[in-house]
């Protein structure tokens, strides 16, 4: 994969505090939520909104404080999987978040993925963010030899499959990661997901979206 630092969207400071407990617990989205509603005190959480700004940075600068750790890895049945990809945009631009769900070839999840993406960022962006997201997790944790991707975003699909240039300015640092990662997996394909196809990694997306709607803080 490439050594080269991937393009940073701009996330507000509280969104961005919780995208480094995200990151610290291998993004996976249910042990950061359950963590920082742990960490917040009384009745609140993450997302109630009776939880104020200054408690949810407190609760954040706490736990990076402590220190995370990830979860232990799931063993996987086989070296093939399956990724699901999905990226979302409010208001295209807007809060944009990112999802990932990694299962074996049964169906049977392994992970669940998710992260904010920018406050202000297009759709295109955020499945390029998501799909680079699964890849980069995939290969932290096992040593994939075949792939399917099932993913919905045809410009992504016609960029990274087709050889077609990347249609949305910016995204070209992402695209090459992306390339990178699937270069060391022997055999990968994609699977064009329909609108009407289910996608587990749409409601992470979404979740990724609302944090990434968070105020200053």
């Amino acid at each position: 994969m490439t050594d080269d630092p991937l393009p940073a969207e701009y996330l507000t400071p509280l969104a961005a505090l919780v995208d480094e407990v995200l990151a610290g617990v291998g993004y996976e989205m249910a042990a950061a939520t359950d963590a920082i509603d742990d960490a917040v005190p009384g009745y609140g959480g993450l997302f109630d909104p009776g939880t104020s700004s200054d408690e949810l940075r407190r609760a954040l600068e706490g736990l990076l404080a402590s220190g995370l750790t990830r979860p232990p890895v799931s063993e996987p049945t086989s070296d093939a999987f399956v990724l699901y990809v999905d990226g979302s945009s409010r208001g295209n631009p807007g809060p944009a978040g990112a999802g990932a769900v990694i299962t074996d070839v049964e169906e049977n999840e392994l992970a669940r993925l998710g992260r904010p993406v920018g406050s202000r960022t297009g759709n295109n962006t955020a499945e390029y963010v998501a799909l680079q997201l699964g890849l980069s997790e995939l290969l932290a944790r096992y040593e994939p030899r075949r792939l399917e991707v099932r993913i919905d975003s045809m410009t992504v699909i016609r960029d990274i499959w087709g050889g077609e240039d990347p249609l949305e300015p910016g995204v070209e640092a992402y695209s090459e990661a992306v390339a990178a990662a699937l270069a060391s997996i022997p055999e990968h394909h994609y699977t064009h997901l329909a609108d009407s196809d289910p996608n587990p990694a749409d409601a992470l997306a979404t979740v990724g979206a609302d944090i990434a709607a968070f105020g200053p803080g």
